[in-house]
């Protein structure tokens, strides 16, 4: 229960942060938006039309649509998203932050926004608008959704392009890319583990002192080569960012010649890199 009041609670909360950027910065430095949102905006700077009534309104048929469709769980936080933006729009329409570089505003906007909509979509919830077609055109066409809200916003901007201008449309473009990068950061977080392939001669030796000097445990995978198809072990391993460093140094006394490879892990389960006493059990042991 707590869990899911939690969540809602985050909805707000996203939909508050979201409204300051949307009002501080791109209406401020009259910029745009995709989506609905962006929808919004046009006809406010055209029409006068007050954003968060806009936004509420054109959302109305496609969560009707959507209760139809895909039921309450996911109509609920989507209409309180909705009517959370639509709400903290107008309540927030007085910040303004104004700048003489759009180029600084759209990069603070892409934030502030991202970071709104990133704890929405983190606890499951949406701002509809977009993400509702989408889903309604892949529940009945079977279309990637990816590729209908990278449409959307690309017919968005080119009204943005026609009837504001090209330059704002740039500047607009800039906030999407920055906003959608903070939003797959504070949906995935800042990864502190790395998962490194080794290729060596001396597999036994490397791993027993990344067991030794790091407490990590390391899982010998079974390969073959695809040129010379000589099976040998390779060694697979996860740790922290901050022991790769550790991890080349025992490679580079053993065996300067291994070859190696390092990836970003976005998300660790089990010993070692759970969330709750990290610190009592550091001896992670894939097998």
């Amino acid at each position: 229960m707590v869990r899911g009041t939690f969540q809602w609670l985050m909805i707000v909360v996203g939909a508050f942060i979201y409204s300051i950027g949307l009002n501080a910065f791109l209406v401020a430095n009259h910029l745009a938006e995709g989506g609905f949102v962006g929808i919004s905006l046009l006809l406010l700077y055209k029409l006068h039309l007050p954003i968060g009534l806009t936004f509420f309104v054109l959302n109305i048929p496609l969560l009707l649509v959507a209760w139809r469709l895909f039921g309450h769980a996911f109509v609920g936080k989507t209409a309180l998203g909705v009517a959370s933006v639509s709400g903290f729009s107008e309540l927030t329409q007085d910040v303004r932050i104004q700048t003489h570089d759009p180029l600084l505003a759209a990069l603070y906007a892409g934030v502030v926004t991202g970071i709104g909509l990133g704890l929405i979509f983190r606890t499951g919830g949406t701002t509809g608008g977009s993400d509702i077609i989408a889903r309604i055109l892949r529940h009945y066409r079977g279309m990637a959704m990816g590729q209908i809200l990278f449409g959307i916003d690309l017919v968005v901007i080119a009204l943005v392009t026609i009837i504001i201008g090209r330059e704002t449309a740039m500047y607009s473009l800039v906030a999407l890319f920055v906003s959608s990068r903070v939003v797959d950061f504070v949906i995935e977080g800042a990864s502190r583990a790395r998962a490194i392939t080794i290729v060596s001669d001396k597999n036994e030796e490397i791993a027993n002192q990344i067991h030794q000097q790091l407490e990590r445990g390391t899982t010998l995978l079974q390969a073959r080569g695809g040129y010379t198809g000589t099976s040998r072990e390779v060694i697979y391993c996860v740790v922290a960012r901050e022991e790769v460093v550790r991890v080349q140094r025992i490679i580079q006394q053993i065996d300067p010649v291994a070859f190696v490879t390092i990836h970003t892990v976005h998300e660790v389960l089990g010993e070692g890199f759970s969330f709750h006493d990290e610190t009592s059990s550091r001896k992670h042991k894939l097998f």
